[in-house]
């Protein structure tokens, strides 16, 4: 890791640099490409839940107007699978094959000239199907059940004797139901092929890995693949693996000759690009009549699909969460009849910590201690794991100094003991962390005759703010003031750069760019090395700092010379340089690399003769690190407080039991929370500078969902007394 001086803090930021384009409807995402020629591609799904295609029938679909191409498994033609990734091996290749795995699978795509055109001739695809039973629930013995293949399950200590010997145990099952992503843009590609080289508009979230998976699908060199996805609508996980539709509308380009479009419908998006998967949790927690725990099992059944290699483990946050000796956690899966399911905001670790802090809860009640201080008395003050200090840690500092903020003070201990206007009144809260996680990434920097700078790297932007907050650590890096740089995103040609997902792109892409940055210095340095007409004659990297478009001497900064003035002596019209950022280890870093921490705190209002809960107040305190721009930073926090209230009342992803058809598959039957539903929402930022990357960020895309859901239903134990451990917690289940 390079040695720095610690810049200031950038604190409260600048207006986001990407929205004049956003507000004009001048920003370019997926579907806003069209090309000469360009035909549209309509996907035909599976009515069945499981068994076999028997016979499939295109005739009249090939006879509609405007049909270019049907295309099914008899004349796809042989497609790869992609490779493997930090999610495991990509989905299944498409149309390989007769066999049904899930009710919604693609058995068909129909290409026409218009959207409309394909859309009626999509309809008139005749298929049949064997059909066979198919196996949807998380105990079907029919199911395959998969262990943690990642090596993330935990096993310290003697759980099973500290359990046997604890003065207080809680023993409960929590639940958690199927949730589905629904970005506002739904996925859209749009595929070409320039002689052998394919050209794809994709909403993606890894520009890099799809460019490496459509050259494997179609045995092709990777460098003859270029993805473009400058800006994307949205993704909370759903961009982040090249799914069959996107292998689809290429191959139809391939076949046809000709540019495709393929947009998937809202109810599409229910099936084609994951979902946050259901499951089944039991936390059994010892502890002292004091209040130190003793002995932590945390054990998780979540729902896979047939043939997919994903896996996120839930109850591994329990294996760091808190300073305790003893602590088992167990992850596996089922494998069911049902749509990929895949990276949703939180993934993981949203579900997990809700049983772990719902648990924590039940624990303090049973203890008779109030859920704060439970948890202060529990604080991992080092990695519990390892014993190595924390890169950084504040999650006490946000836990009280959100206690203080909310007035936690003013709550009662007895549930049902607090009353405003006829209401019930609940105040619960959550401790929330989100795990470090850092991929290798690649950025090049430049400085232009006029002074200005242009960085890039192959990051996406999905509405996060990441063009804004790289503009600005790459400003700081080289001296310039904001306006005089552009970043570049979303380009498979640009440097490799991990996904948009895990809250780690500011710290790789940022590591990345600060790198290439301070690599551009030393090579304007270089450049001067030995030019007598030069005051920064003589001078390395390390001998100078860059300021107001130029470099200046750190021992005298009244010697200094601008970018400009070099280039032009030098009849240079630019300067380039590379940079790359590595992760390093704990055991390299002599520390335990810290993800983001925080401390959720809600107020309940709960209609006592009607069940009907409102959130009145929420209050996230975070330790992010190194906050590059406030403004943009709280607008994450408020944007996953708002998923987190969907989670815990109001989203559920319904299916029948017989078939695993999704019965809500549109957002009128997919409730997902509302402007009315959303209350007072504070955010505030603890912490300082994480020693575990150059630029001092952990990721915040994630930890602002993390901890609403129990927090939410520990405020609901509080006002009503009745302590719910499904979710959605609906009014029914409190009348």
């Amino acid at each position: 890791m390079t040695t720095i001086s610690r810049p200031r803090l950038i604190g409260p930021g600048i207006n986001r640099v990407d929205g004049p384009l956003k507000v004009t409807g001048r920003a370019p995402y997926p579907n806003d490409f069209a090309y000469p020629g360009m035909v549209h591609a309509v996907l035909v799904r599976s009515t069945a839940g499981a068994g076999r295609i028997t016979e499939i029938d295109t005739t009249a679909a090939e006879r509609s107007p405007g049909v270019v191409s049907v295309l099914t498994h008899l004349n796809a033609g042989p497609l790869a699978r992609g490779p493997m990734t930090p999610l495991g091996v990509s989905p299944p290749a498409p149309l390989q094959d007769d066999a049904i795995l899930h009710y919604g699978q693609i058995v068909a795509v129909a290409v026409a000239e218009t959207f409309e055109e394909a859309t009626e001739a999509a309809y008139a695809v005749r298929v049949g199907y064997a059909d066979e039973p198919a196996v949807l629930d998380l105990d079907d013995p029919r199911a395959k059940v998969r262990t943690n293949p990642w090596g993330r399950d935990a096993d310290r200590g003697d759980v099973p004797v500290a359990l046997a010997g604890a003065e207080v145990v809680v023993d409960e099952t929590y639940l958690t139901v199927d949730n589905t992503n629904n970005p506002m843009g739904p996925l859209t590609t749009v595929a070409r092929w320039e002689g052998d080289t394919l050209v794809v508009n994709n909403s993606t979230q890894w520009a890099s890995l799809e460019g490496a998976a459509l050259a494997a699908a179609f045995g092709i060199p990777e460098e003859s693949v270029h993805v473009v996805a400058p800006y994307v609508g949205g993704g909370f996980g759903a961009g982040l693996r090249v799914w069959q539709h996107v292998v689809l509308a290429a191959l139809a380009a391939r076949v046809t000759g000709r540019p495709v479009k393929l947009v998937l419908t809202r109810p599409q998006m229910f099936t084609a690009c994951g979902h946050r998967p259901k499951g089944r949790q039991r936390v059994r927690l010892g502890a002292t009549r004091e209040g130190a725990l003793v002995a932590v099992q945390h054990e998780a059944r979540t729902a896979s699909a047939v043939d997919d290699d994903n896996f996120e483990p839930t109850a591994s946050v329990s294996a760091t969460a808190y300073a305790c000796p003893n602590v088992i956690t167990r992850d596996v899966q089922a494998r069911l009849n049902v749509p990929v399911p895949n990276s949703m905001r939180g993934p993981g670790t949203a579900t997990g910590n809700y049983a772990l802090e719902c648990a924590m809860d039940e624990l303090a009640y049973r203890l008779g201690m109030d859920p704060l201080e439970l948890r202060l008395r529990n604080d991992a003050a080092v990695h519990p794991p390892t014993g190595l200090p924390w890169s950084s840690r504040a999650h006490k500092e946000c836990l009280e100094r959100g206690a203080e903020l909310f007035g936690w003070s003013r709550r009662t201990h007895e549930p049902r003991s607090m009353r405003e206007d006829g209401l019930l009144v609940g105040y619960g809260l959550a401790a929330v962390g989100y795990p470090w996680f850092r991929a290798r990434c690649s950025a090049r920097a430049t400085i232009r005759r006029d002074g200005t700078a242009y960085v890039c790297s192959a990051g996406t932007e999905i509405g996060n703010g990441a063009y804004t907050v790289l503009v600005q650590l790459s400003a700081e890096a080289l001296g310039l003031d904001p306006g005089q740089v552009t970043f570049g995103l979303g380009d498979s040609t640009m440097p490799m750069a991990p996904q948009t997902g895990g809250s780690s792109l500011t710290g790789a892409v940022g590591s990345a760019a600060h790198e290439a940055c301070r690599a551009l210095v030393g090579a304007f340095t270089d450049l001067v090395a030995d030019d007598g007409d030069s005051p920064l004659r003589g001078c390395t990297a390390d001998d100078v700092e860059p300021a107001d478009g130029a470099l200046r001497r750190r021992d005298d900064p009244a010697v200094h010379e601008s970018y400009r003035d070099i280039l032009a002596r030098h009849h240079r019209p630019d300067l380039s340089a590379d940079g790359e950022s590595t992760p390093l280890t704990a055991d390299e870093l002599g520390m335990a690399p810290a993800g983001a921490f925080g401390a959720k705190y809600v107020e309940v209002r709960v209609d006592p003769d009607l069940g009907r809960i409102r959130v009145a107040r929420a209050l996230s305190v975070i330790d992010g690190g190194r906050i590059v721009n406030e403004k943009t930073a709280r607008s994450q926090i408020i944007g996953g407080t708002v998923g987190g209230i969907g989670m815990a009342l109001f989203e559920e992803t319904v299916s029948d039991p017989g078939s695993g058809r999704i019965a809500n598959a549109t957002l009128g039957d997919y409730i997902v929370p509302v402007n009315a539903d959303i209350p007072d929402m504070q955010v505030e930022f603890a912490g300082s500078w994480d020693r575990a990357n150059p630029v001092g960020t952990k990721g915040i895309g994630e930890i602002g969902l993390v901890g609403l859901a129990p927090a939410i239903a520990n405020a609901v134990f509080h006002a009503t007394g009745r302590r719910i451990r499904s979710l959605p917690i609906t009014l029914d289940q409190l009348l």
